[in-house]
């Protein structure tokens, strides 16, 4: 059995339901030490009920669920709604968490255990700007960064975790460490389920209560796309990627055409992004823990 990896997920959970269906992986994952959860962006309270019900339904109650920053740092569309607090308004939930402990926990994590944790960021960078801002040797402590962040290979290299909150990606990647990992919409968007093959795959829980979640989400939207799910996996599974190395930048633009977008120059520098995805391998991966 190979050794298990303390993960500690940044999440937007609730926004788009992919965050949910990654949360259950790690749930899941025998070689996964989910040693804390935080939420980010608008309602933080909503996101980590929806965290605490996902937990819930996995039997682990026992992990750790922190609220962080609700607004972004300048400026930014930011996403105030939780869409998908909906689907658990009637379920037992807590909402009095304290506000703003995510980034001291955080810290705090880290810290205790250097070189351990994976730090798992899948939503915009609105706390990881304040971890790095207030503790810049915090990326040097982890054992590894991945993000699911940016489109790198496009005419048009936006997406929403990092437009979203703009500058906070862009100072989250000046202060990066080396071989960070983000997997963009370049690949997450090849791994998708329709309705009917999430009915038909979602058994058991905790995937029965997130396809209750899903719910909502097909009422708008065709596909599942399996992006956090895919940045999650690779944790434990890299070669599910292929990768480029290369220097990545952020542009911090006020203009919303510009705020956000993604620099990669091939070569120059010690970043790692993917450029191709193994998916039926993906898909093997995600549902053998279940």
């Amino acid at each position: 059995m190979e050794p298990t990896i303390p993960v500690l997920f940044d999440t937007d959970i609730g926004t788009d339901i992919d965050d949910a269906v990654a949360l259950a992986y790690l749930l899941k994952h025998p070689r996964c030490e989910l040693v804390g959860i935080t939420t980010v962006t608008g309602d933080v309270q909503q996101r980590a009920a929806l965290a605490e019900v996902v937990c819930r339904a996995a039997g682990r109650e026992d992990v750790p669920i922190h609220c962080g920053r609700r607004d972004v740092l300048l400026h930014g569309p930011g996403q105030p709604t939780v869409k998908q607090y909906n689907a658990i308004r009637d379920l037992q939930h807590r909402l009095d968490r304290p506000e703003n402990t995510a980034v001291g926990f955080m810290r705090d994590v880290i810290r205790s255990r250097p070189g351990e944790i994976t730090l798992l960021s899948v939503g915009p960078m609105s706390n990881l700007a304040l971890l790095f801002s207030l503790d810049p040797e915090i990326p040097f402590l982890c054992r590894s960064i991945v993000s699911m962040f940016g489109r790198f290979f496009s005419d048009r290299n936006l997406e929403w975790n990092s437009e979203c909150d703009p500058v906070a990606s862009a100072i989250t990647y000046a202060q990066m460490r080396p071989d960070h990992v983000s997997v963009g919409l370049d690949v997450t968007t090849k791994v998708t389920m329709n309705a009917q093959q999430v009915s038909d795959k979602f058994v058991g829980e905790p995937l029965s209560t997130v396809k209750k979640l899903a719910a909502e989400w097909f009422d708008h939207v065709s596909l599942m796309t399996f992006h956090d799910p895919l940045a999650a996996a690779i944790v434990f599974e890299p070669e599910l990627c292929t990768y480029k190395r290369g220097e990545l930048t952020v542009n911090p633009s006020e203009d919303r055409n510009l705020g956000g977008w993604t620099t990669f120059i091939e070569g120059a520098g010690s970043d790692l992004v993917a450029d191709t995805v193994q998916v039926d391998a993906f898909f093997a991966e995600f549902f053998r823990w279940f």
